[in-house]
Order: C-alpha cells, then sequence, then structure tokens
C-alpha cells in the first residue's frame, strides 16, 4: 500500500460520515495499516466513544490518534462548521511509534519527535509541553489543541479529556516541520521593562499604553476611534534571547501571539493572555490576509527545498501563491520527482484561520495542495498550536512525513 492514505465527508450522521471516508481509505490500500489519524468537527464530539470503537471495529490493527476541531482538513479541502471527519492511515513499523495518554506514559521508545494533542483546560499547559519536548530526543513537538463548542475529546487509544495524548515517533520516521504566522506588527520591538503577570507596565522604559496608542496613532480622547482599533490589536511575544523577527517585517518562529485583553488608563498599563516578565520581547501587532498568504507559500517553499535540495535550487515567489481571485502561477506546482518524497501531511492551523480568513471556500488549504502537490494530508483547525514546546495562536504547522 502506499505509505500513506486519506479519506474525508461529511454527513448529518457520523455513522455515513466514517463508512464514506473509510469507503475511500479501502479504495487505496492494499495492506495492513498500523497508525490511523482521526480529526472531527465538533458536530460529532459528543460521539467520540462510539466513533472511536466503530474505527477498531473495523481496522482491528491500528493504533489511533486525532481530536476534535471546529474545522477538518485534507488536501485541498476545508470543512467548516459542518459534521464531517477525516481519516489517515499510515503504514509504519510499530518498533518506530508509540501513542500515549495519561494512562498510558510515553515509554518503551527513543522519542525523536511526537504529535500532540491537548484540551486547551489543562492547568500549567505551557509547562507541560515543555517537560514533554525534553522527553524527546529533537525536543520538537507538533500539533494542537483541541477546539470544540460541543464538549472537548481528544484520541489516543482512547478517548481522553484533560491533558496532553499523542504519538511519538522514533528517529526513524523522518519529519519536515514548519511554523507559519498569520500576523504582521504594527509598531516597532519593544523589551518590557516593567511587569506584573499579565500586566504589562512599561516598554523601554516608557509607559507600555503610550507605547500602544502611539502605535495606533490614537489618543484616549477619542474613544469611537479607539475602540475599533484595539479590538483588531493583538501582541506578539519571544524570550529574550530569541529573535522576534524574521525576512524584515514578519515574525519569526520564536514569536507567540497573544490577545490584548484590557488597558488600564490610571497607570498607563496593558493586559495581555499570558504570563510576561521583564526582559521579554513585545511587539504590537494585527491579523494581515497577505502577509499570512506569503508566510504560508514560503514555509511550503522551504519544505520542498529540505526534500529534494537539487530538484529545487530556488524556491517559489509568495507572489506565486493562489490570490483571492484564484489565479496561481505555474511556477508554484510541485515537480512529481518532489511529490515523491511526500508520503503524507498533518496541517494544524488555528481556528480564526482557513478559507474564511484567507477569502474563500478552502482557501488555506488548496494553497498548501498547489504547493506540496496533491499529497495525503489530514488536519484541522485548533484552539492554538503546537510547535517545538511552544503554544501558538493565528498560526498554522505543517508537518511532512519523508517518503521512504
Amino acid at each position: 500500500m502506499s505509505p500513506f492514505v486519506v479519506g474525508h465527508a461529511t454527513h448529518p450522521d457520523w455513522r455515513m460520515a466514517l463508512a464514506m471516508a473509510a469507503t475511500q481509505l479501502d479504495a487505496q490500500r492494499d495492506g495492513e495499516a498500523t497508525l490511523g489519524f482521526v480529526y472531527f468537527t465538533d458536530h460529532f464530539a459528543g460521539h467520540a466513544d462510539a466513533l472511536l470503537a466503530a474505527l477498531r471495529q473495523r481496522y482491528d490493527a491500528v493504533s489511533w490518534v486525532g481530536c476534535v476541531g471546529v474545522g477538518v482538513a485534507a488536501s485541498g479541502v476545508e470543512y467548516f462548521d459542518e459534521p464531517a471527519l477525516v481519516l489517515m492511515l499510515a503504514n509504519l513499523p510499530r518498533e518506530h511509534f508509540r501513542v500515549f495518554s495519561g494512562a498510558q506514559p510515553l515509554a518503551d521508545i527513543d522519542a525523536f519527535s511526537a504529535l500532540v494533542h491537548a484540551d486547551p483546560g489543562t492547568p500549567d499547559l505551557p509547562a507541560l509541553l515543555l517537560e514533554m519536548s525534553q522527553r524527546t530526543r529533537a525536543g520538537y513537538l507538533f500539533g494542537g489543541l483541541a477546539a470544540s463548542r460541543n464538549g472537548v475529546a481528544h484520541i489516543a487509544d482512547g478517548v481522553w479529556q484533560g491533558g496532553l495524548s499523542g504519538v511519538a515517533f522514533s528517529q526513524d520516521v523522518a519529519l519536515v516541520s514548519r511554523v507559519t504566522q498569520g500576523c504582521q506588527p504594527i509598531g516597532p520591538v519593544r523589551s518590557i521593562t516593567a511587569a506584573e503577570r499579565n500586566g504589562v507596565l512599561a516598554l523601554d522604559g516608557e509607559p507600555a499604553l503610550r507605547c500602544l496608542l502611539r502605535d495606533l496613532g490614537a489618543t484616549l480622547d477619542e474613544p469611537r476611534t479607539l475602540l475599533p482599533k484595539l479590538r483588531n490589536t493583538l501582541v506578539g511575544l519571544s524570550a529574550e534571547t530569541e529573535p522576534m523577527l524574521a525576512r524584515g517585517a514578519q515574525f519569526g518562529t520564536d514569536t507567540r501571539v497573544r490577545h490584548l485583553v484590557g488597558i488600564d488608563p490610571a497607570h498607563e498599563a496593558v493586559a495581555i493572555a499570558d504570563i510576561v516578565s521583564p526582559g521579554m520581547r513585545l511587539a504590537f501587532c494585527s491579523r494581515n490576509v497577505e502577509a499570512a498568504r506569503r508566510d504560508l507559500v514560503r514555509i511550503c517553499s522551504e519544505i520542498r527545498e529540505e526534500l529534494t535540495p537539487d530538484l529545487l535550487p530556488h524556491g517559489p515567489s509568495a507572489d506565486a501563491a493562489p490570490t483571492k481571485s484564484g489565479r496561481t502561477a505555474p511556477a508554484l506546482a510541485l515537480p512529481v520527482s518532489a511529490t515523491q518524497h511526500i508520503a503524507g501531511a498533518i496541517y494544524v492551523s488555528c481556528s480564526g484561520r482557513g478559507g474564511p480568513h484567507f477569502g474563500g471556500a478552502s482557501a488555506e488549504l488548496k494553497i498548501v495542495q498547489h504547493a506540496l502537490g496533491d499529497v495525503p494530508l489530514a488536519g484541522y483547525f485548533a484552539g492554538g498550536e503546537i510547535a517545538r514546546h511552544h503554544l501558538y495562536g493565528y498560526t498554522g504547522v505543517l508537518t511532512v512525513f519523508r517518503a521512504g
């Protein structure tokens, strides 16, 4: 069989959706599978136990991992706000991966990297991700938080609420993974010089609120003008030792985007949705569709070039990405010989991205498909994205399994 095969479907009845997706899988495979990925929209969240039981009955030799999202994705296709699921089967040697959960801790494998799904309500989640990354040789995690309006669930040979679960891979399972940002700075990068928990008091020695108002070109005397700007403003954070910017004005992969949750005019401070400390670097930012599109093309280009450096000495231009008009440039298409280097892919994107953000139905996944080719891909739209040991927002995490 092909190392990875994918099936996906939408139907009000989860049983019918599963049957249609499984029929696609069975038509492609001609051998045994060992590992399965299942992502389903929150319309099916209440049926997670029954869904997993049905998968086990149909594929009794397969270990299953996955979770619920507000949307799910396959190659070139996104399902938002509709009952849908995507299945992907992989034929990997069993000694090269281990499924883990709270009831089945990671053990018996020299873990090199890991796919992680997490409950967003888990206490001390950043610390847990750091601990998990330290248990892998590469220190690299990829995945995301479950996202649901009807109950959170993640799957790892069982259905779980709370904590982390997923699958760890040995070094024999070769991966290439990249983070794509969705926001762009609207002001300079500054150092936090005074802070208290989630309150930023001073930036570069100046009151934080004063810096924010200057970046927005607004004043407290004009609340009707200021409030809409504040609602559209986010905050990029990075550690003192991590570069915030890369490639000009674009955020680098170490930058985490957080919500601006309030301002304190009396103390000229701002509050953000994270714990901060002096020395961290901060830039106010906003979501930017064109910047997100260019950055998504960039990471696809980097993955292509890493997989086939001799075939692709020069990456495609960001201008070659599909635009809102649907026009594309042939230069972005992946050569057949390069496509053969990709066994399958996992894509976890923010629930605030996807086609609605990029300007059309399935627009985000069509960019990925056009850049990588029609490779087997499964993914979902998450409440937060995981890469390395960081928890991101408004990003996408694309991970490709090398063929062979």
